[in-house]
């Protein structure tokens, strides 16, 4: 089970925070610069932006102005990097505001990433593929380790916990530094993340997508994602998404689909068969001599094909 929703003040987003409160020399009071001056990060962790809410934020910020400034840090070059405030930076730019607020951070490339990730885990908005990602990211560069590498790390931990062996020292540590992010993100324990979240980034690819883009839940996503065909599967989720079916009108297609797909062979050529004898007693196919014949022919194929069997 998940953890409750809680604020990010533990763990990592503290350690971060104490930072700046033990060094006043690295914030910096509000300030007003020009739009131009803020580049993008090469790495972004928001990858999808919801169109409807995007434009009620233009809406807000057009009425009210931008309430929250964005958070960036100083480049070699004059010019600054979001760190953090992309939709707002976003908003801005399509209202052709040449002025932005700003606050500006002293943060290194990691710093500037865990703070952008941790900014947006705490989004309402962000979807669980973004969130799942932006938590792999967050635990790959506290780690120093790949992604891959942080869940083959989960499941090596849960693989020696059902053996009852225990872990080796660096992987302990290693997991004890994942339960300590994973407690300051306020959402899942170690395990957890590994059982409800991992496999998601598993799911075919149009699933995928139709998560990262909110076209449909999670829940929904992974009934779908059981389907094996690729044809049946895409089919069905676009019909759940331009019919907003609900889990269990999913749930009631898949078994639908599975009762089909379980009919034995043999029972569908039957049928055909005995759908062609029914036609051939109302068809006046007898009383034309070729197609008689190329009939006769073709039962003698079917006769002769039984007979081999």
């Amino acid at each position: 089970m998940t953890k409750a929703r809680q604020p990010l003040t533990q763990g990592l987003a503290a350690s971060i925070a104490q930072k700046f409160l033990d060094d006043p020399a690295s914030v910096q009071s509000p300030q007003t610069i020009l739009i131009e001056q803020i580049q993008l990060p090469a790495k972004q962790t928001r990858r999808y932006f919801d169109p409807n809410k995007q434009a009620q934020l233009v809406k807000s910020i057009q009425s009210y102005g931008i309430l929250e400034p964005l958070l960036v840090r100083p480049l070699p070059t004059g010019n600054y990097e979001l760190v953090a405030g992309e939709r707002r930076y976003r908003a801005a730019r399509e209202l052709q505001l040449s002025h932005v607020p700003i606050v500006s951070r002293e943060l290194d490339d990691l710093q500037a990433l865990q703070v952008a990730l941790l900014e947006n885990l705490q989004r309402e908005d962000l979807n669980p593929v973004e969130e799942t990602e932006a938590i792999l990211d967050l635990l790959s560069i506290t780690l120093k380790i790949s992604n891959e590498q942080v869940c083959s790390l989960l499941h090596r931990a849960n693989h020696a916990k059902n053996r009852h062996q225990e872990l080796e020292e660096n992987v302990f540590l290693q997991l004890q530094t994942i339960e300590s992010v994973l407690d300051g993100v306020g959402r899942f324990s170690a395990e957890s993340f590994r059982t409800s979240r991992l496999p998601l980034l598993n799911l075919p690819e149009e699933i995928l997508k139709a998560l990262r883009c909110g076209q449909i839940e999670y829940t929904k996503a992974r009934a779908i994602a059981r389907v094996k065909n690729e044809e049946p599967r895409k089919t069905l989720l676009s019909l759940a998404v331009s019919e907003n079916l609900s889990l269990s009108e999913i749930k009631l297609k898949i078994q639908e689909l599975n009762n089909s797909q379980k009919e034995i062979p043999s029972t569908s050529y039957v049928r055909r068969y005995s759908q062609i004898g029914q036609q051939l007693k109302k068809s006046d196919i007898w009383h034309d001599q070729k197609r008689l014949a190329k009939l006769d022919t073709l039962l003698s194929g079917i006769e002769d094909l039984m007979k081999r069997v």
